[in-house]
């Protein structure tokens, strides 16, 4: 008698951490450089239609590098970072720690630092939260207290980079735990040469024009 075949179990689509906000203000951004940047390739006349391609050049790869681009996502093998200008891959048995101080960062077992630029720190939320927590610490325990659900509620009281960090952590945590913890994920970095060349190009071209007159 043959024993049944495992099921495998099905694959999830990886989790991600980013701004919101930063990319709704990067997207308004590119839009706002496109828009004036065409007009004037289109209408202007003599030097100003290259003077906004090479403009367009530089610019909208930087804009979208620092707003659009940063995220860090997850699945159960490894961690992707994707800063500015690299792409950061690791297996989670490579994360020593993630820590969310001035920024938010994860340290190797190496001792390298990665910046996650996905993931800011704002200190502003980070005192409200600090605020909230002191309020409803306050409060009445057994529920008598005019705000209820929010007193139980730990997430509302947590700075939202600060939250991230912690489930990062639990994540690399549990991957240690496990047993199959073993992967065929590789430490590798690699740079972001489609955000370097368009704007190095850019940034060129804007030096030859001024240098030329």
């Amino acid at each position: 008698m043959t024993s049944p075949t495992p099921v495998p179990e099905p694959a999830y689509a990886d989790r991600t951490f980013r701004s919101v906000p930063g990319l709704v203000c990067g997207v308004l951004l590119i839009a706002l450089t496109a828009w004036i940047g065409g007009d004037a390739l289109f209408r202007g006349e003599g030097r100003t239609p290259w003077t906004a391609l090479a403009g367009m050049l530089a610019v909208i790869p930087l804009v979208a590098a620092f707003t659009v681009r940063p995220v860090v996502s997850v699945n159960e093998d490894r961690v992707r970072i994707r800063n500015p200008f690299r792409t950061i891959v690791l297996p989670w048995s490579d994360v020593a720690d993630v820590r969310a101080g001035y920024s938010t960062e994860l340290f190797t077992q190496a001792g390298v630092k990665y910046q996650l630029w996905a993931v800011p720190v704002s200190l502003r939320e980070r005192k409200r939260a600090a605020r909230q927590a002191a309020r409803q610490s306050q409060d009445d325990p057994h529920g008598r207290s005019s705000v209820n659900a929010d007193v139980r509620d730990t997430a509302a009281r947590v700075a939202a980079a600060d939250r991230t960090a912690a489930e990062l952590r639990e994540l690399a945590e549990e991957a240690g735990h496990r047993k199959d913890a073993t992967t065929t994920v590789t430490a590798s970095v690699r740079w972001a040469y489609e955000v370097i060349a368009p704007a190095t190009a850019g940034v060129v071209l804007l030096v030859v024009l001024l240098a030329i007159g």
